[in-house]
């Protein structure tokens, strides 16, 4: 009787490729061979049935085996490995599933390296006797790598209703056995300017992927995911560490994993009598690591700070497992070992009770570091393929919080860290401002933080040289406190993004915006005539109009972002015709132009007319703004800084502020570099300018002049689509109005200009120059000295606000309003199928009791 065998498609001598949502085999030398494999194959036989079908060298080459997988949706795949029997059978299962046409396997050969006699891990596999009295012990093994914190004996149990309640955002939980661990030094406090200093110095606004092929996050890689990129491909925003792609190989996800180069005396991987351990964390994660990968559970059967007992969960005679502590030592050895589990699952698990969120948190260390605002589902895609698990939301996001922790500090703690953090920055940065307010508490020497302004010496002095234009925006904090982060930035003549100035406050309203804008008139600019562009924000609009802050016109001039502007008016009417309009008329250079467009308006609905009319035209409108606003129309410049400390508003605040610090130096050492260059090269103006009078030079080559006054340099200018302009180049002017809005010349100035053999660079304004960029730049960041070198606070302490704290475990509630800028332009509106009518579905049509 012949045996049923299931059809297999075999990749090799190629690569494997992924993207978020699925897994190739990819090269241009791709093998692609058919295999039949019998339903009850074993691992080793499809081995042998690969290497004789391939004629792979099997003395000197091993096969990884990697299987495409559908995820739960059957849209998605990630690759699972194939490294035991369990393996080959849910590989094979798959023949059941709808969505696979077919079961592809990828086999990457990697050669077979000799194996040395070394001692590995950080511990020594010693062979001794079935001995409890350990303190005669003598042991001659090297000091582990790094602790890992305890997680007690309870530790695992993901279930455990006061872990879910104190585990929240990374606090520590408090188990049986954490009090007891006494001489065991763990080192807690995390050193964020040493891994700073590390790798800034080649840093300049690099962005990291950790889809790169040499991204490992282990010092000692299984072979089966040697030189594997990423499961999910991210395109990281800047971070605080500055990672580069190649020092990510060198990131240590756990700190050792014993059994993956074991020595030539324990090559099957498993525990042994005599093995020791720096802690009993460490022996605690090496027990979780093995049954995760050995696909089975252990309980605890007895812990204390000198002892831990583990048992197989299905059966008490199948594998146990005890350590204890060596006499006058933190180290910890195993004394009794039963051997590997004989006993099998009954089914297949998606979840692991020993992967729990410390064990995750250890595993994504090295991927918050080059990547802080990685995704929950990332998480739970690099488990499942580093693993083959499926972990929770909740689980992955626990892991997530606590590995911020560990990275980062504290997140109540970071409050009170943060006047110390200020005074450091001020140390090697004197005239940083930083502004606070506080609360007085019922406790002496005791203060509740309410509000936290800081611009750095280079930004204030580097505003100056740039044009008199500030964007404002507000953004939420994701961490453990709410909160909001306001920021001002300017733009420099290459039309670039200024980091200005920034704070922490409560929330948005009128007394928080008020205060921001006047630490800023304080201490940051006093420049008369500065351009405020922003959204329309009650808190906003009644600061630009308080004579006390500074900001009343004519000190200062209030403008309207159009993106908001518009958004507001589409909330309104609910019409993308006249929203397109509107964009239109507020775009128009030209009061003619605006005028065509509000006319339209007005003839589509009267009422959309008068609501625009009710909002001042020099607040949203380019034609009316008389060269204040510099032809910014939005906040973008906000916006798009907004987008780059995304991850790190989910960070505690001290990492916040540091972030803006180094963000802010690899900003202007880059830029300062380019003016230098362009100095150095004689270059008188800006890319950016540069490029648009090259293109207004080529223009101005085909219009018609004709001169009307050679005192006055009046001309009458005529353009190609037969539009006449007057200019006036004694006055600087052109009724096309666009030298005024950007201040430089229009292709129609150029074009008289070149008349009359007049240089046109005289038009333009010295904001856009060279000399003016580079010194917009110039000014110095210096490093920051070590923590313990920082001045002394011996102010008040600082302590969070309680009424800011996020309850609730889970992910942070949004509190962002959504409005029409939120949905996805061309966006398809979903069909009701029973009244064939736009924008509903079945379950809330009207129609739906009527049909039934």
């Amino acid at each position: 009787m012949s045996v049923p065998t299931i059809p297999v498609t075999c990749y090799y001598n190629g690569q494997i490729s992924r993207s978020e949502t699925d897994v190739k085999y990819e090269g241009s030398e791709t093998v692609i061979e058919p295999l039949e494999v019998p339903v009850e194959c074993t691992y080793e036989e499809l081995i042998d049935m690969i290497y004789l079908k391939t004629t792979i060298d099997k003395r000197m080459f091993k096969l990884v085996l990697i299987c495409k997988y559908p995820l739960r949706s059957g849209k998605k795949f990630q690759p699972y490995p194939v490294r035991d029997d369990s393996s080959v059978r849910t590989m094979l299962d798959l023949v059941n599933t709808p969505t696979i046409e077919e079961i592809e396997l990828y086999i990457k050969v990697v050669r077979v390296k000799a194996q040395v006699n070394q001692y590995v891990g950080g511990h020594a596999d010693i062979f001794v006797r079935d001995n409890s009295n350990v303190a005669q012990f003598d042991y001659g093994c090297g000091p582990s790598s790094g602790p890992v914190p305890d997680t007690g004996p309870n530790g695992d149990d993901e279930d455990n209703a006061d872990e879910e309640r104190n585990d929240e955002y990374g606090e520590d939980v408090d188990d049986e056995c954490d009090g007891d661990d006494g001489d065991v030094e763990v080192d807690r406090q995390p050193s964020f300017f040493r891994a700073f200093n590390q790798v800034l110095e080649n840093e300049q606004g690099i962005y990291v992927s950790a889809q790169a092929p040499s991204c490992d996050v282990s010092n000692h890689p299984d072979d089966e995911t040697l030189d594997e990129p990423s499961p999910v491909a991210y395109h990281l925003p800047p971070t605080p560490h500055f990672q580069h792609v190649e020092n990510l190989h060198n990131a240590v996800a756990s700190s050792w994993t014993p059994w993956v180069e074991p020595t030539t005396a324990n090559s099957s991987g498993e525990f042994v009598i005599g093995q020791v351990f720096n802690s009993k964390s460490d022996f605690q994660e090496a027990a979780k690591i093995y049954s995760v990968k050995a696909h089975q559970e252990y309980v605890v059967v007895a812990s204390s700070k000198k002892l831990l007992v583990l048992r197989c969960k299905k059966a008490e005679e199948c594998q146990k497992l005890r350590a204890m502590v060596i006499k006058d030592t933190s180290l910890f050895v195993i004394n009794k070992y039963t051997g590997p589990h004989t006993c099998v699952n009954p089914c297949l698990n998606r979840d692991h009770h020993q992967l729990d969120s410390q064990l995750v948190s250890t595993h994504i260390k090295a991927l918050i570091q080059a990547q802080f605002s990685l995704s929950t589902a990332a998480i739970q895609a690099s488990v499942m393929e580093k693993w083959g698990y499926q972990i929770s939301y909740k689980k992955a996001l626990d892991g997530k919080h606590k590995a911020i922790r560990q990275l980062y500090g504290d997140f109540s703690q970071s409050y009170t860290e943060l006047p110390r953090l200020f005074l450091g920055i001020e140390q090697a940065n004197p005239g940083c401002a930083v502004v606070w307010k506080t609360c007085e508490t019922n406790m002496p020497n005791t203060e509740i933080f309410h509000r936290v302004f800081w611009s750095f010496k280079p930004s204030i002095e580097g505003f100056q040289h740039c044009r008199p234009v500030m964007s404002i925006d507000g953004t939420h904090l994701y961490g453990k406190y709410k909160g909001k982060l306001l920021i001002a930035m300017g733009c420099d003549g290459n039309n670039q993004l200024f980091p200005l100035a920034f704070a922490i406050i409560e929330g948005e309203n009128t007394d928080s915006w008020g205060w921001f804008l006047a630490c800023i008139r304080n201490e940051v600019t006093q420049r008369a005539g500065i351009c405020v562009i922003s959204d329309r924000h009650p808190g906003i609009m009644a600061a630009m109009v308080d004579p006390y802050l500074g900001w009343a016109t004519p000190f200062a001039y209030h403008r309207i972002c159009m993106r908001h502007f518009a958004s507001n008016f589409m909330t309104r009417f609910k019409d993308k015709i006249l929203k397109n309009l509107v964009c239109r008329a507020a775009l128009a250079s030209t009061e003619r132009k605006f005028k065509k467009h509000m006319n339209t308006i007005g003839r589509i609905n009267s009422e959309a007319l008068q609501w625009l009319e009710a909002v001042p035209f020099q607040l949203w409108a380019l034609s009316h703004d008389v060269g204040r606003r510099y032809g910014l129309m939005t906040t973008n410049i906000s916006e798009v800084f907004n987008s780059v400390l995304k991850g790190a508003r989910s960070l505690p605040v001290t990492a916040l502020v540091q972030l803006t610090f180094f963000r802010l130096n690899s900003y202007f050492v880059a830029r300062r570099e380019v003016g230098a260059n362009r100095l150095a090269s004689s270059e008188q103006f800006t890319p950016y300018v540069d490029a648009q009078i090259q293109g207004r030079v080529v223009k101005a080559g085909s219009m018609e002049i004709v001169l009307y006054d050679h005192v006055k340099g009046l001309f009458h200018v005529k353009s190609r689509s037969g539009r006449t302009h007057r200019v006036n180049l004694h006055e600087k002017t052109c009724t096309c109005v666009k030298t005024l809005i950007y201040g430089f010349p229009c292709s129609h100035i150029i074009s008289a200009c070149q008349h009359r053999c007049v240089d046109f660079r005289l038009f333009v304004e010295d904001y856009y120059t060279t000399k003016s960029y580079y010194n917009t730049w110039a000014p110095l960041f210096n490093p920051i000295f070590n923590a313990d070198e920082w001045p002394l606070y011996d102010g008040t302490v600082i302590l969070p606000p309680d009424s800011m704290r996020r309850f609730g475990s889970g992910r942070p509630k949004s509190t962002r309003l959504h409005n029409e800028m939120d949905v996805r332009e061309g966006k398809t509106l979903i069909t009701c199928g029973l009244c064939k009518q736009l924008g509903h579905n079945r379950r809330s049509c009207k129609n739906r009791n009527q049909a039934q």
